[in-house]
């Protein structure tokens, strides 16, 4: 089936069966690699991307459900003002450790902080949940969120 999808501010069109998860489009047909395959089941968070603005899990969202939605990318997120302090708070504490988690992660937090930009240490461990990260580095993930906070409150 043909498919047009507005990926980062631009209309694609795109060849896909049904069923084909949103991920495998974002990466093998229009070779945006930035977001990451973890596990498939929507469970790492690895794949994460925002949909009409809402993070989800594109390795379980499919092609054929997202046709009339505005689709963002990792690779854009710096050009709002939420994403661009959540990517400078990441390198100012060094958050990326081997990195393969940490676009799901951003995705995660920026929105979070589209939500809600002033989070306690609380929401924040439980927004954040779903999104693992095999080299542990939680604890600067958290911090970082809280700097986007102040960054973006100043």
């Amino acid at each position: 089936m043909t498919l047009n999808l507005k990926l980062n501010g631009q209309t694609h069109q795109v060849e896909a069966e049904p069923g084909t998860p949103l991920l495998w489009v974002i990466r093998d047909e229009l070779k945006l690699t930035g977001t990451k395959f973890g596990c498939g089941v929507a469970s790492c968070g690895a794949c994460t991307v925002h949909l009409d603005g809402e993070p989800v899990r594109s390795c379980q969202t499919y092609i054929e459900d997202v046709e009339d939605a505005e689709i963002t990318t990792i690779e854009i997120v710096d050009q709002n003002p939420v994403g661009a302090a959540v990517q400078e708070a990441w390198a100012e504490l060094d958050v990326v450790q081997c990195g393969y988690c940490q676009s799901g992660q951003i995705m995660s937090a920026i929105g979070l902080l589209s939500e809600n930009s002033k989070p306690t240490l609380e929401e924040i461990d439980d927004y954040m949940n779903g999104n693992a990260c095999r080299c542990a580095t939680y604890q600067r993930i958290r911090a970082a969120i809280v700097l986007a906070s102040e960054k973006l409150e100043a």
